[in-house]
């Protein structure tokens, strides 16, 4: 989506069907679009991005953030209990495992990926990239 498009960029929205809506959010934020993100959805964001680009105030990159935590946090959503994450860290390998309100690594229950994270590298990253869920 860019200001050289002759077309009505919202008109043209409303004409895509979901492949390539999705197929479009891949192109505009860089990233698979949320597996469980509607049409409705899809063409919110996109036509909101696209009214964001036209902003000159930062709120381009504010949307940039706010996106990629909330594919983080569907991405973390969709974990069903029991799963098993595996990481090595300076040698060591961490098994985090998913159970209900949180995950559970060394016997210690938190409640976000981030959190576990931080105990293992002492630094503030984030858990889903970290355990290599999003990139």
């Amino acid at each position: 989506m860019n200001a050289s498009d002759n077309t009505d960029p919202l008109a043209t929205l409303l004409s895509l069907d979901r492949p390539a809506l999705v197929e479009k959010w891949s192109k505009v934020f860089g990233h698979n679009a949320p597996h469980s993100a509607q049409v409705k959805l899809l063409r919110g964001v996109l036509a909101w991005r696209r009214q964001a680009e036209a902003d000159t105030n930062g709120a381009v990159n504010q949307l940039n953030r706010q996106l990629r935590n909330w594919s983080a946090h569907a991405i973390v959503a969709s974990l069903k209990p029991g799963t098993r994450l595996l990481r090595e860290w300076k040698g060591e390998t961490h098994h985090v495992t998913v159970v209900h309100g949180g995950f559970v690594h060394d016997g210690q229950k938190y409640k976000s990926l981030t959190a576990v994270t931080r105990k293992i590298t002492g630094l503030g990253w984030s858990g889903p990239l970290f355990f290599g869920l999003r990139k």
